[in-house]
């Protein structure tokens, strides 16, 4: 047995063991979009990764209906039943419509095409729901989880879904003793949890799947046999239709379906004193016209305190950020890291003469490049993305990235001449996204993802990460080409 990355402390509740592992996961970064992850199933780093384990089981094979949940992280579960050519079914969300949807893809779908219908979206788009009265046999279920055992003991974000979801099946006839359950997290996630907090409604797992390893639990705790409908009250059913109509269905068969109370305070499923995280906004940045116009109402202010014999108030200089230093506005440019060529270079490129005010980019120039402001670590490696369509817009292309998981710390635009350069912490970091952008295709276009050529020889540590020279197209037939940052600047001041 592994030792576990997270210690749980003796007398820890269920919401205790949540809250370390939300904690944990934050502020250790391995997490992807949506963040941040407290009450959530974690989308966590490497999930894509866990998922294709699941085509290692030998169920995997034999099955022909999978469950999965529409947790973020299964998403690549999803594509691995859709390419094998299962019938996937997918919980509605929330059992707000129902109970499934039965996920059908165009005919004759491409790989492509799949992909889109294992996401949120497709599953909206692609699917007809599935009702209690189906005919259906599952033998492979997958569910997310917070936390997981290698005894097979689960704890999922506390609302109590995934198990209802389970028990639902059981009524329904769709599974029972021998279907397999498997869940998919960090290596983090798995964890010492107490048997004491394992209550008789509580789903437990088959298997185990991480980004590293395939855990096979052997749990010899039984599964829940249907819903204990006195862990349920009307509220509940109020927000669970469905419920409601099975429970019609068990009283007519005589089955007990005697309801429990209310909780005394707070949401169902959630502890009295339970008080979900904020997010923090961002504030909104303003337009160039909005600037124009509070520094007209500040000097504005600024000569009503004159006239009134006030003492105008003193103000200090905005810094704008830029990709390679930060310009004042009195147009002087401090460059970063002391390197004093770039800053003057830089000035002259902002200014259009030394010493100017700063010239504002025309809209076609502004466009032609998308960059983060953050500053770059020193091992920064780069990844070409080459066959970029046209017409495709730089959204897009980040929605595919974080789909992926392949996310960059930098993004740089080049829509205009197909192709774009995504900038990752460090070569394991550019290693695994060159993994996941492999047969990524856009609006028909299958694109090209390669390392940057001054990646391909071993870029010496420390070292700042130019972009590769263009290298020579074929007379007949032209083609994008990477090309170096000096190459782009010069076409973005023409």
């Amino acid at each position: 047995m592994t030792e576990p990355v997270i210690n749980i402390h003796p007398g820890a509740t269920k919401w205790d063991i949540r809250q370390k592992i939300w904690d944990y996961i934050e502020e250790k970064n391995l997490a992807n979009f949506p963040r941040p992850v407290h009450n959530r199933i974690p989308n966590f780093k490497g999930a894509f990764t866990a998922c294709a384990k699941v085509s290692e089981l030998p169920v995997f094979t034999q099955t022909d209906e999978v469950k999965v949940d529409p947790d973020k992280p299964l998403e690549g579960v999803r594509l691995a039943v859709l390419q094998a050519r299962k019938t996937l079914l997918v919980p509605t969300p929330r059992l707000q419509s129902g109970l499934f949807n039965k996920i059908t893809p165009p005919q004759g779908a491409s790989k492509e095409q799949l992909r889109v219908c294992s996401t949120s979206q497709g599953v909206k788009e692609f699917s007809v729901p599935v009702g209690l009265d189906a005919k259906v046999k599952v033998d492979l279920v997958v569910v997310g989880s917070v936390a997981v055992s290698e005894k097979g003991y689960r704890i999922g974000k506390g609302e109590g879904y995934a198990d209802m979801e389970y028990g639902m099946m059981v009524a329904m006839g769709a599974v029972n003793e021998s279907t397999v359950v498997v869940t998919v997290v960090h290596d983090c996630q798995v964890v010492d949890i107490p048997e004491e907090l394992i209550e008789s409604h509580d789903l437990t797992v088959d298997y185990i799947l991480t980004p590293t390893k395939v855990v096979k639990t052997e749990c010899k705790r039984p599964k829940p046999q249907g819903i204990i409908w006195t862990k349920l009250d009307t509220s509940k059913l109020e927000k669970i239709p469905i419920l409601k109509k099975l429970l019609a269905l068990e009283e007519q068969s005589g089955k007990d379906v005697t309801l429990g109370t209310a909780p005394a305070a707070g949401e169902p499923g959630f502890p009295a004193d339970y008080k979900p995280k904020r997010q923090t906004r961002r504030r909104p940045r303003r337009s160039t016209q909005q600037d124009a116009e509070g520094e007209s109402r500040e000097d504005a202010k600024q000569e009503n305190r004159v006239e009134l014999g006030q003492k105008p108030r003193s103000r200090p200089a905005r810094v704008r950020k830029e990709s390679k230093g930060e310009v004042r506005e009195d147009g002087k440019v401090e460059g970063r890291g002391g390197r004093g060529g770039e800053s003057k270079e830089l000035e002259k490129d902002m200014t259009g003469k030394s010493g100017g005010r700063r010239r504002e980019k025309a809209p076609e120039d502004r466009e032609s490049e998308t960059v983060s402001q953050r500053r770059l670590p020193p091992s920064v490696t780069t990844v070409y993305l080459g066959g970029i369509p046209p017409g495709l817009r730089v959204s897009e292309l980040k929605t595919a990235l974080r789909e992926r998981e392949a996310v960059p710390l930098r993004l740089t635009w080049q829509g205009a001449q197909h192709r774009a350069f995504l900038d990752y912490t460090d070569p394991e970091a550019a290693d695994q996204a060159l993994e996941a952008l492999q047969g990524l295709s856009l609006n028909g276009h299958n694109l090209q993802a390669v390392l940057a050529k001054s990646q391909r020889g071993g870029r010496r540590s420390g070292l700042p990460n130019r972009r590769p020279k263009p290298a020579t197209a074929p007379k007949t037939k032209p083609a994008p080409s990477e090309c170096s940052d000096d190459t782009h600047d010069e076409k973005t001041k023409q």
